[in-house]
């Protein structure tokens, strides 16, 4: 095995290994792109560049017709390309939520990275890497201590369904009392004349869910509930 073939397989490794880490975070938190295809797409991505790089050198025409290639012309359009994998894992929720910005912008840098390693920058992958981890957790994570209050907070959807419209007038100000803050609220009424109340409400990342569904299932008046977090 020659030198170059010796430092392709070299850079594909170093990929695989960024990759893995990049991936091994996503399943962790089990989203829905882990460690297959984090995987899947620094390995092909740093591929692709290498591909792009050696055919602008090994094919650059002859006496007779002079040909001009851009060796990162292949790898540019991984950048582009990449997107309707990020398509994929944004999600809307019912409650008008979005969920895997995150793990979107997580599948765009492992192509970044797997580009990276393919164009020889070794160093500059293994550092964008460990700045990948630490913005998505060690930052979020420290801001959650020292950082504003709005950062410290977790929003969660509730949808009630009272017995009766007077009831409203006590079971909202008792949520407040948990010290919670509404951050929206849209109540309709049900076929069966019953009012149908769903809220947002922003509280205490440390608080958990189940204390509110248990301290609010109590009240008085409340004939269904359901709760919903994001963490």
């Amino acid at each position: 095995m020659t030198g170059p073939e010796l430092e392709v397989l070299m850079k594909l490794g170093i990929s695989a290994i960024l990759g893995l880490i990049i991936g091994l975070e996503r399943e962790l938190k089990r989203k829905p792109v882990g460690l297959k295809t984090s995987l899947v797409i620094s390995i092909v991505s740093c591929l692709l560049t290498i591909v792009s790089i050696e055919s602008a050198y090994v094919f650059p025409g002859n006496d007779e017709i002079n040909i001009t290639m851009d060796p990162l012309r292949l790898a540019a359009q991984i950048v582009s390309g990449i997107g309707f994998l990020g398509a994929g894992v944004i999600l809307r929720r019912g409650n008008d939520s979005i969920s895997g910005l995150t793990t979107a912008a997580l599948i765009w840098g492992a192509a970044g990275i797997g580009i990276a390693v393919g164009a020889g920058y070794y160093m500059e992958a293994v550092a964008g890497v460990i700045f990948l981890i630490v913005s998505v957790e060690v930052i979020p994570y420290l801001l959650g201590l020292v950082g504003p209050r709005q950062l410290r907070e977790k929003e969660i959807t509730i949808k009630l369904i009272v017995e009766h419209k007077e009831d409203i007038a006590a079971i909202i100000p008792a949520i407040k009392e948990q010290k919670a803050a509404i951050r929206r609220m849209k109540i309709k009424d049900t076929e069966e004349g019953q009012p149908h109340i769903q809220l947002t409400i922003a509280v205490d990342y440390r608080r958990k869910t189940t204390d509110f569904y248990y301290n609010i299932s109590k009240l008085k008046g409340v004939k269904f509930m359901e709760i919903e977090s994001m963490h």
